[in-house]
């Protein structure tokens, strides 16, 4: 990347000028004296606009010649205004060819940017077609002043001053047991996986864990990998979907390692908490970083493994531009550091599947006679068996084989019941023609928010409006029906189906983490379920053919997730363990009933290379006004024309109306919101990648178009 000259930054045409390499003021000649050494810093601007994703030339006064070292924060002058960045490197000179404007001020003397996360950021950014500076937004936590007060005075970080101590990388205690009777034991190649790791190897699994509670579950799993390498002294990353996840894993590394060796990365615990995290890594006083997305890129020194859990969860995802995913975060940067990479999960996704059959990763999984013993036995009442002895079994939400197994479990623990939805009745219809019932201000779905009765009033979901007197549009009747039972009346139904029990909810903003080992029935929504200690008695899972229904490409790959992350909180079928399943998809339910995860991705991936769709190819969407994703669309045509390069596309197409009447733009019109998607070979990604970032910022920097939204790899545009 080749520097250029630091002037000015505004969205003024005379940022247009200086961008096309016209001199800086010439004011910049008569400022400070420089360093003797290194005089030139290259700084990465914290800014948003494309045309500014590039290192920028100032020079090193003489008086921050001590500060500005790389990774530190600074600020800048650009074009009048004082912009944040970080000062990337320090060279002896310039191409520029004009004087440079000095360095206006460094933040912070702490150089909280590595070498390895400055690149990590950009090979993420190039990935995504995304700018860096938004990738180092979610690398770096926001600064603590205070904190770097009191652990680095003078600029540089002693891990003596944390209060929980440091501890040099391998003074972890061993695996218990040793490496052949841990856990892993229990799994083809599990004890070589360790091995290599504790050797200082390198190697790439992808781990179909069995069991999600108790003392030999999957966190322990996680934590014997890490012990492992940390005996050879090197560190490891591990990210996990959410904080409850964040809490197993983190309590089964402290039975494996000193406190002061985990730190625990997550910014669900405020700034200060993350930011000390955070800067003991840095110093490296803690070899260990646990944590959700943003742990991806925590500066571990001597990284020896990247391990992500349950790389199918929507959580993995980061909610802004680009929009990168842990998975392929951590697969960049074990690919850039030469760190071992373990992908772990209950299934396994169709990502993970094309890593294992291109050779790049290797299965670890449990032999059949092992499986039989750990899992609990399934029952689907929608099999010929079970219909033949209940007719209904069908249609009823609760057959009659849900009832018993929920009757008998709960007569030796907690029994699990999943649905999908949360609420009391989150979506009404017409009881006559079960159209849905839309409010008539704002055509918003209408919905009970409590219990029924005579002051149970249908209110819309978008405006709040009650509806007491609603009349159907289509049909005109006025009687309404539920069309979907939420996890708070399906609790209510449950609790007078099995009086005297305690009925526990998990779901919308009361998630558990936990629950008792206790006879009581645990109603949660998907994702949401709790773990109990000893595991469950029983499982129901519910609503199957609703989340099946989803129109979404991944629709029956998330549902088969759901369903084996909730099966494997219940006991094996030796202790009585019974999940009972009702919903109708021959695959997904037949993967469940034979516990062969690995068999459904291996078909689903099979189907989707069979219709050139992702993972077997990326896609790319462009969403925005119809004129300007148009103009977008020709100018990448274009560029890639030059190379020879032709993609499959399809659209623009406009977008499904999600909001109220009045809201975007009419159908129809130029400025309609439209979507095209661009679907990319793994072989041409970079050049097509370049190719959009280059779109991307000519667009930015003329515009002369409404602004478009690019995305790689979105998993909710098909």
């Amino acid at each position: 990347m080749s520097p250029t000259h630091g002037a000015a930054a505004s969205d003024e045409p005379q940022q247009l000028s200086l961008l096309q390499g016209f001199p800086a003021s010439a004011a910049a000649a008569a400022g400070p004296a420089l360093a003797a050494r290194l005089p030139v810093a290259q700084v990465r601007l914290e800014s948003s606009l494309p045309h500014l994703d590039r290192p920028f030339d100032y020079s090193v006064p003489a008086g921050l010649d001590a500060a500005a070292r790389p990774g530190v924060r600074v600020k800048v002058k650009f074009n009048g205004q004082e912009l944040a960045g970080y000062l990337i490197d320090r060279v002896p000179e310039s191409d520029a060819g004009h004087p440079l404007v000095p360095l206006h001020k460094v933040v912070s003397p702490v150089p909280v940017l590595t070498a390895a996360v400055a690149d990590l950021a950009v090979n993420v950014a190039a990935r995504y077609a995304g700018n860096v500076s938004d990738v180092l937004r979610v690398a770096v936590p926001p600064r603590m002043a205070k904190l770097e007060k009191d652990l680095a005075p003078d600029g540089v970080l002693d891990p003596s001053l944390f209060a929980d101590g440091g501890s040099e990388a391998g003074s972890g205690t061993a695996i218990p047991s040793g490496l052949q009777t841990s856990g892993w034991s229990s799994y083809r190649n599990g004890p070589a996986f360790l091995q290599h790791l504790n050797a200082g190897e390198s190697p790439r699994a992808v781990l179909s864990a069995l069991q999600g509670y108790g003392p030999g579950g999957w966190p322990t799993l996680i934590a014997e990998a890490v012990a492992a390498v940390r005996l050879s002294g090197r560190g490891a990353v591990v990210v996990v979907p959410d904080y409850r996840d964040l809490d197993r894993v983190e309590a089964a590394l402290l039975q494996l390692l000193p406190a002061g060796d985990v730190a625990r990365l997550t910014a669900d615990d405020g700034q200060t908490p993350r930011y000390r995290s955070f800067l003991r890594i840095l110093s490296g006083a803690a070899g260990v970083a646990v944590g959700t997305r943003s742990a991806a890129y925590a500066p571990v020194h001597n990284l020896g493994l990247v391990v992500c859990w349950d790389d199918g969860d929507d959580l993995h995802i980061e909610q802004r531009s680009p929009y990168a995913h842990s998975r392929e975060v951590l697969l960049l940067r074990a690919g850039q550091e030469g760190a071992a990479c373990l992908l772990a999960g209950h299934t396994r996704s169709t990502e993970t599947q094309r890593l294992v059959e291109a050779g790049w990763a290797w299965p670890v999984e449990a032999d059949r006679a092992v499986v039989r013993r750990t899992v609990p036995r399934v029952l689907n009442t929608a099999d010929s068996y079970e219909l033949e002895h209940d007719p209904l079994a069908r249609i009823a939400r609760l057959p009659g084989a849900a009832w018993r197994a929920a009757k008998d479990g709960l007569e030796r623990g907690p029994v699990l019941v999943q649905v999908a939805r949360a609420g009391y009745a989150p979506s009404l219809a017409c009881e006559n023609c079960r159209e849905p019932a839309r409010c008539t201000s704002c055509s918003g779905p209408l919905a009970i928010a409590g219990a029924s009765g005579s002051s149970a009033v249908p209110q819309c979901r978008w405006c709040s409006t009650p509806a007491p007197s609603w009349r159907c549009g289509t049909c005109n009747g006025v009687r309404l029906r539920r069309g979907a039972t939420g996890a708070l009346r399906t609790a209510e139904e449950l609790g007078r189906a099995f009086p005297g029990k305690p009925v526990i909810t998990s779901s919308g903003d009361r998630v558990l983490a936990t629950v008792p080992d206790s006879k009581a029935l645990v109603v949660a929504t998907v994702g949401a379920e709790p773990v109990a200690a000893g595991g469950y008695a029983a499982a129901l899972l519910l609503d199957g053919d609703s989340l099946l229904r989803r129109e979404n490409l991944r629709a029956g790959e998330d549902a088969v997730r759901r369903w084996f992350n909730a099966a494997a909180l219940v006991r094996p079928a030796g202790d009585g363990g019974l999940v009972v399943i009702t919903a109708d998809d021959a695959s997904g339910v037949g993967a469940l009933l034979r516990w062969d995860p690995a068999g459904y991705a291996q078909r689903e991936l099979s189907l989707r290379r069979e219709l050139q769709l992702p993972p077997a190819v990326r896609v790319a969407s462009i969403t925005g006004g119809r004129t300007a994703v148009g103009h977008f669309g020709q100018a990448v045509e274009q560029q890639l024309g030059r190379q020879g390069i032709v993609l499959r596309t399809a659209g623009p197409a406009p977008l499904v109306i999600t909001g109220a009447p009045g809201q975007g733009s009419a159908p129809g019109t130029a400025h309609e919101d439209v979507r095209t998607l661009l679907f990319i070979p793994y072989g041409q990604a970079p050049e097509v990648t370049r190719a959009l970032r280059a779109v991307k910022v000519s667009a930015a920097a003329k515009r002369t178009d409404d602004p478009v939204q690019l995305r790689l790899d979105g998993v909710d545009v098909l």
